[in-house]
């Protein structure tokens, strides 16, 4: 089983109110195993465009990515994060297990 992750990136317009979406999404967390990697660290720009806090959260795999982001534990925490912040956030599924050989002509 392959893990997937939710890379999202906020710009936080009220630190304060989005405190309360940081403490009603632990529940959405809690039941779906989510792993933070990263949770707003420092952060150093080298290409393109971002927002200021980038959070990388870990799932046993993307079914269960998906039903935490959709499940009304979060959608409610959700609710809370909308107005106080712009957000972008995706479902990125991990490397899965290095064939041991590659298909003929499959190049990376």
């Amino acid at each position: 089983m392959t893990k997937a992750y939710w890379v999202a990136h906020v710009d936080v317009k009220d630190a304060d109110a989005y405190m309360s979406y940081i403490q009603a999404n632990a529940k959405a967390f809690d039941k779906y195993g989510a792993k933070f990697i990263i949770r707003g660290g420092a952060q150093e720009q080298l290409e393109g465009q971002t927002r200021a806090r980038t959070v990388v959260i870990e799932f046993p795999d993307a079914a269960t990515a998906r039903a935490c982001y959709f499940s009304p534990e979060y959608q409610a925490a959700k609710a809370l994060r909308e107005p106080v912040s712009l957000a972008d956030v995706v479902i990125v599924e991990g490397y899965g297990a290095w064939p041991a050989r590659l298909p003929d002509n499959d190049f990376i």
